[in-house]
């Protein structure tokens, strides 16, 4: 089975969520985004973000975090059917990166994936390029994080 077989263009596919702890907000600012609203929940108050926030950087690893999750337990539950499921490589890159809006302490995240197209590599028999969209939203279904994606696949 290839991602064109399993996913229609245009589906669009919840894969999971993650609360953006204060915990987690600092441990991750600490590590590699160490930018005073990421830092300090009362410094941050009197910051543009009037509130300790999550790195985008942070959002787009949890995005990341529950891509690798979800595809894992998706190729677990295909294989139980009897169904090959893809095999997906790494990312050459992607494209169109948005910071919508700031991620809170204490706000969850809700992720999903729309597949949009897959084509053959000629310069690599074998393999495929598939393009998605990368989103994610808080419990009101605001927007938060969206980016274009492309993912190899090898057939």
């Amino acid at each position: 089975m290839i991602m064109a077989e399993r996913y229609a263009s245009g589906e669009k596919t919840e894969i999971g969520s993650y609360v953006f702890t204060a915990e987690r907000i600092v441990h991750f600012a600490e590590r590699f985004d160490p930018q005073l609203f990421h830092l300090d929940a009362e410094a941050a108050k009197a910051t543009l973000f009037g509130g300790l926030c999550a790195s985008g950087w942070h959002t787009c690893a949890a995005w990341m975090t529950t891509f690798v999750a979800y595809w894992s337990a998706e190729c677990a539950r295909l294989a139980s059917e009897g169904i090959k499921p893809p095999k997906l490589g790494p990312s050459p890159g992607f494209q169109k990166l948005q910071w919508l809006r700031p991620v809170f302490a204490g706000e969850e995240v809700t992720y999903s994936v729309t597949f949009l197209s897959s084509r053959p590599l000629a310069s690599h028999p074998g393999r495929r390029l598939n393009m998605i969209v990368c989103e994610g939203a808080i419990a009101d279904g605001t927007p938060v994080i969206r980016f274009e994606s492309t993912v190899i696949e090898f057939e």
